[in-house]
């Protein structure tokens, strides 16, 4: 995300269309909208285009005046979302009167003397835009005015137009005329190069994206401030607090790690409406992350909800950290719960645990170096004579098998993939070879080179072959 573009921040009550609104300009449904009231808890962040402008968009929890304690936060953080944006855009519902903490609230991001408009949602036809008129009392000039209607598409295109007129127009950048390489893949394996340039990487592909996952109320929230070094996400005793994900950037040791604190996973049978939805978004953050930090309460006991929670993160094959949260509460020894952790997870033996207190900020330093080394190992590649010489031992020590008489032989092995590491075995019959003795070579690599926290595919393929079978496809899906 380009921290050099401006930023627009949607500011307004609780339930008058400000993720609609979102949604609209994103192009995308990256906000979760829903008729309840103050669905949106925290502040999420989205690089958009407003006629071929760019900006990141602010989309801020309704501020409600109440003690409550999630929305007493969320009115706090969107002021400070306007005060760090460049142009606020305040949104009121139309089909209400002005009310006297629309006002109060109005002349607050006023004063903070920034781009701002008064945005007039629900205004369905003609016939409602008299209702504009008692929104003059704010003391808004009319080009800062707008009526719409976001839900039936109405009076945006003047609302985008008189946004994109405070963004800088983007800078013309010659594209290069670069073909591409149509050579058959597999000319690597057959003809293996040691030494293989990842600088050509662009940087977002360097950039560790770490979803947080657990059920509901094991701290994920908690966990991401700690790590992010000051209160981002909204925190609260109450279940479910955070329902969208929300995206947070920052450096650490000259990497940069941007965080996806998602959305508390509850039982199947009771996720209902807004939360099943907050379930699909899980999963596409999945699908967008590299690393994953499993959250488990160390102070409760682990039940099979962690289980099929866990499975996500072993279906996308992501770098993972099993974390066990609220440590400073649990009276077992770390030994003991770490034997019930490893007999739950089994399918991630090689995923490190670590315990932390978010509370404490305990081990929190070490979590943030853990999660670079495994990003660090998740990304590598082997260079083949290293690999070939690993394998080659591997085969001395624990001869290939000899199914029905088959004489089984390994050419050569070639890692043609990273994130996760997946190498290919080059044999004379790849589907005589049984799942057992890859996982023999997987665990004989895990000996041998550094790939904590990472899965390791092997595949086994003839020479010459070049794609995918059905049966590689989904051991990889």
């Amino acid at each position: 995300m380009n921290n050099e573009l401006k930023k627009i921040a949607l500011i307004g009550q609780p339930n008058v269309g400000k993720s609609s609104l979102f949604n609209r300009i994103a192009k995308k449904r990256i906000a979760i909208v829903s008729d309840m009231a103050g669905t949106t808890r925290d502040i999420r962040k989205h690089q958009v285009e407003i006629l071929d402008r760019d900006a990141i968009m602010l989309d801020t929890g309704g501020i409600d005046e109440t003690n409550d304690e999630i929305f007493s936060n969320v009115k706090r953080k969107a002021i400070e979302c306007a005060k760090e944006a460049d142009i606020i855009l305040f949104m009121v519902d139309g089909k209400k009167i002005p009310d006297d903490k629309d006002k109060e609230l109005f002349y607050e991001l006023q004063a903070l003397n920034k781009k701002l408009a008064l945005v007039v949602n629900k205004i369905d036809n003609d016939n409602e835009l008299e209702r504009l008129w008692s929104f003059y009392e704010f003391g808004i000039d009319e080009d800062n005015l707008f009526g719409i209607s976001v839900s039936h598409n109405r009076g945006t295109k003047k609302l985008f137009d008189w946004i994109a007129v405070q963004l800088p127009p983007r800078e013309v950048v010659e594209e290069l005329n670069i073909e591409d390489d149509e050579d058959d893949f597999l000319e690597d394996f057959l003809n293996p190069i040691e030494d293989i340039n990842e600088q050509a990487e662009s940087e977002e592909d360097d950039e560790l994206r770490v979803a947080i996952i657990g059920r509901v109320n094991v701290g994920k929230s908690s966990i991401l401030n700690a790590l992010v070094g000051e209160e981002r996400s909204v925190v609260s005793s109450v279940e479910g607090t955070t329902i969208d994900p929300v995206d947070e950037t920052f450096e650490y040791n000259d990497r940069k790690i941007t965080f996806v604190d998602t959305a508390g996973l509850r039982r199947r049978g009771k996720i209902e409406g807004i939360e099943k939805f907050a379930l699909m978004r899980t999963k596409e953050m999945l699908e967008k992350a590299n690393l994953a930090l499993l959250v488990l309460d160390a102070s409760r006991e682990l039940v099979d909800l962690d289980e099929k929670i866990a499975g996500l993160v072993d279906e996308y094959a992501l770098g993972t950290i099993i974390v066990l949260n609220k440590w400073d509460e649990n009276m077992d020894t770390f030994q003991a719960l770490e034997e019930k952790v490893r007999s739950k997870f089994k399918f991630l033996y090689y995923a490190p645990i670590i315990a932390v207190s978010a509370k404490t900020g305990r081990s929190i330093d070490r979590l943030k170096d853990k999660l670079i080394e495994i990003y660090d190992n998740y990304s590598q590649r082997i260079p083949t004579s290293v690999l070939n010489k690993t394998i080659e031992t591997a085969t001395m020590r624990h001869a290939l098998p000899s199914p029905s008489g088959n004489y089984l032989r390994i050419y050569y092995a070639t890692q043609f993939e990273t994130k996760p590491p997946r190498i290919a075995l080059i044999m004379n019959k790849p589907n005589l070879l049984h799942f057992s003795y890859k996982r023999y070579l997987i665990n004989f690599l895990r000996e041998n080179m550094n790939f904590e926290g990472t899965p390791i595919h092997i595949i086994a393929r003839k020479k010459g072959q070049r794609d995918l079978s059905d049966e590689e496809l989904e051991e990889f899906n």
